[in-house]
């Protein structure tokens, strides 16, 4: 049965221009160069520069407040088409220059280019005297290691993929030995397929001698109880002595966990440039803040597009088809160079203004560089002071970097949740991670400190935090347990 009902709804939509403020906020200032270079290639009206009078600026609010559609627009104007089809029509002649001999060099600037890691295990295997199908076999296990050096997939599995992508049916024996080849080659240790493997193929390569065999001998029979630092449990069953586990344990670091990043090819990593978005400095005892140039680019309305929609509108109702279709496009560029510019500027705005809060707010720490100093701050706090939402202040603090007198440091380094010292004061736990930091760091590595024995002296110093809260402070700071801690 079909019924009729009103119903009242209350809904929150973002615009377009809402969307494209929080997407620009929350870029860093290299990606922000990027989306300004795509955004003044893909749109003509928009022009790099310093703007002009504000007679050369199209006004927009009226054709807004108008209310009237696309078409009720563009019939009220006429385009005038020859004045820029002349522009088209310029012979070639007058924008070509013939100013050089036909026996002038040519120069070319060159550049360099650099190897994969593939490419550096394919060459090795052009200098192997092989067989076609182990050539091809080669060929397809080197594609599946990964860029740490490791196979990536089980030989099982790699035998159907060759049978078929590439209409090979081999054996497993055939498989092993094309890999055994391939861990002959260089960085020592390429082709294993875990990391015992990988460090039993680089201690073969070095020779024989007591301490690189005993090496040998501890991760074959012994692997699992030398990761978890099991040293005495090894020494009774080896019969060995420390002395000697020490020197195979010495064997052992130096070896490369991960031997595909021995090959540094700069197209091989991804290298990330810090560009600070704002600038800290101390002028007389106070606190200056600046916002990056780069985040604060001069955009301008493109003057010939408004000169040409201004020119449409001298006359009314003759234009054709294809010149309303012009207009509309034209007014449409205009529309949206118009957005970005006001969201360029909104965004310079909430950039200044957050962290100009956050400046405030660590005050002291900013003025001194003792870290001890750092309030503890949650985003709350700072949008309550700019009364702005949460999420607008972790788009600004993630991703950027502000340099200050003491280095470059990442924003969200400044938030920090509370906890209360044993005299009632709230600290933050930064502070709290640094104490441990150093506690760790001073601790006698033959006897490492336990999480409780942590608690304990922490405690000591007027931070009494529990057990679990030690241990969950320590996995943030990637500080294994104290049983990896253990040295000899």
């Amino acid at each position: 049965m079909l019924k009729q009902s009103l119903q009242q709804k209350l809904q929150q939509k973002l615009s377009p221009q809402q969307i494209q403020l929080m997407k620009l906020i929350q870029l860093p200032t290299l990606e922000f160069e990027q989306k300004l270079k795509s955004e003044i290639e893909e749109n003509p009206a928009l022009d790099e520069g310093k703007e002009g009078s504000e007679n050369d600026e199209l006004d927009f609010t009226k054709d807004e407040e108008s209310n009237n559609d696309d078409d009720q627009y563009i019939e009220a104007v006429e385009i005038n088409v020859d004045e820029y089809l002349s522009d088209d029509e310029t012979p070639a002649y007058r924008l070509n220059a013939n100013n050089y001999s036909a026996d002038d060099e040519e120069k070319q600037i060159p550049y360099a280019t650099g190897t994969s890691f593939t490419e550096f295990l394919k060459n090795q295997l052009n200098l192997k005297k092989v067989t076609e199908e182990d050539y091809a076999i080669a060929i397809f296990l080197i594609g599946s290691i990964n860029e740490n050096g490791y196979l990536r997939r089980d030989l099982n599995h790699i035998i159907d993929d060759l049978a078929f992508s590439s209409n090979l049916f081999v054996e497993l024996e055939q498989l092993e030995k094309g890999l055994r080849l391939i861990q002959t080659f260089d960085p020592p240790g390429v082709g294993a397929k875990d990391l015992k493997e990988c460090l039993i193929i680089q201690l073969k390569r070095k020779g024989e001698c007591p301490s690189i065999n005993l090496a040998i001998s501890i991760l074959v029979r012994y692997f699992e109880s030398f990761t978890k630092k099991h040293y005495s449990k090894i020494c009774s069953r080896l019969s060995i002595t420390e002395e000697e586990l020490k020197k195979a344990i010495s064997e052992i670091s130096k070896l490369n966990p991960k031997p595909g990043n021995s090959i540094s090819q700069s197209g091989d990593k991804n290298i990330q440039q810090i560009v600070p978005d704002f600038e800290i400095r101390i002028v007389e005892g106070e606190l200056e803040l600046l916002l990056n140039g780069r985040n604060a680019p001069d955009l301008k309305i493109s003057k010939s597009y408004v000169n040409m929609l201004q020119s449409y509108k001298e006359t009314k109702g003759q234009a054709n088809k294809a010149q309303k279709e012009a207009v509309l496009f034209v007014k449409q560029k205009l529309d949206s160079a118009k957005w970005f510019i006001d969201a360029i500027k909104q965004r310079q705005n909430t950039l200044m203004v957050t962290m100009g809060s956050i400046m405030k707010y660590q005050n002291e720490y900013f003025i001194t560089g003792d870290e001890r100093k750092l309030k503890p701050m949650i985003l709350k706090d700072i949008a309550d002071d700019i009364k702005m939402d949460i999420s607008t202040v972790s788009r600004v603090a993630n991703s950027k970097f502000v340099q200050t007198p003491y280095g470059t440091k990442l924003i969200k380094e400044f938030f920090s949740e509370s906890m209360k010292n044993d005299q009632g004061e709230d600290v933050s736990t930064k502070e709290i991670k640094n104490i441990l930091k150093e506690l760790i760091f001073t601790e006698e590595k033959r006897k490492p400190l336990t999480d409780e024995a942590l608690a304990k002296q922490l405690k000591e110093k007027g931070y009494p935090i529990a057990r679990r809260t030690v241990a969950k402070y320590r996995e943030q700071l990637n500080i294994p347990v104290a049983r990896l801690r253990k040295q000899i």
